[in-house]
């Protein structure tokens, strides 16, 4: 999918499918290839799947916030010239689209949260790897999975050549604090934005628990379980991801 990345200004994203905007926000430590099985059901299902990348290691320190990325998704959607989006966010992505959402309701007509921070402070995780030992590295990775083959070579790779790059490792510690900073806990009440909570029965960074009370403070929340499954759902069971989102746009006529 990397031939098929756009870049236009500021602006690098990977666009397939007419119909429907539904746009992807990737989490903290993930590429745009997390999302190759949502892509590929839903593009030629009468939608229309963007995935901007989002500048986290590009904005400056003060400005590596929650708040700076739902203000950059803002103007990306403005750039697009969409009206209204669907917004599908995992871990950080679903914080920024949970904020995104508070701060322009008349831009989202619907909300797809998995995995998401914005309520639990330990969500973006309750160590940071050390910097040079690989194996637990690896190990940190393949605890986000219930099933730990799931983190490839690749994926450990990544994660390692991150947090082993210091202006990297410098922003990824700011935009942890900053969404810890930014629970939002009071906020999801006043949000009547239609929200899909998708959930791995066995996340143990963002545990059930946080979906629970995700739905019970989101006054238009359907909540649907993964089990065996850990923080990232569309990537450790894509099908049944993909058919509880299928069955939920359904359902609301999206």
């Amino acid at each position: 999918m990397k031939n098929h990345i756009k870049k236009e200004g500021k602006f690098s994203y990977l666009e397939l499918g007419e119909g429907t905007p539904i746009i992807i926000l990737h989490g903290l430590m993930g590429g745009l290839s997390n999302f190759d099985g949502v892509t590929n059901f839903f593009a030629p299902k009468g939608y229309k799947i963007v995935i901007p990348e989002l500048p986290i290691y590009d904005m400056s320190l003060i400005k590596t916030t929650v708040k700076s990325f739902a203000t950059y998704l803002e103007e990306f959607i403005e750039h697009k010239g969409f009206d209204q989006v669907i917004l599908l966010g995992n871990s950080l992505g679903g914080h920024i689209g949970l904020l995104h959402t508070k701060l322009f309701p008349e831009k989202v007509k619907g909300l797809v949260i998995t995995g998401s921070s914005g309520l639990y402070e330990s969500a973006m995780g309750d160590s940071y790897p050390r910097r040079g030992d690989y194996e637990f590295v690896k190990k940190k990775a393949q605890d986000v999975f219930y099933n730990p083959e799931v983190a490839t070579k690749d994926i450990v790779d990544e994660v390692f050549a991150t947090i082993n790059d210091r202006n990297k490792l410098v922003k990824t510690l700011a935009i942890s604090k900053s969404a810890i900073r930014h629970n939002m806990s009071k906020d999801l009440p006043d949000m009547h934005t239609p929200t899909c909570i998708i959930w791995g029965k066995n996340d143990t960074v963002t545990p059930p628990e946080v979906a629970v009370e995700f739905e019970n403070l989101l006054p238009d929340a359907d909540l649907y379980w993964i089990e065996e499954c850990g923080h990232a759902p569309m990537m450790e069971d894509p099908d049944t991801f993909n058919e509880h989102l299928n069955a939920w746009l359904t359902k609301r006529g999206f």
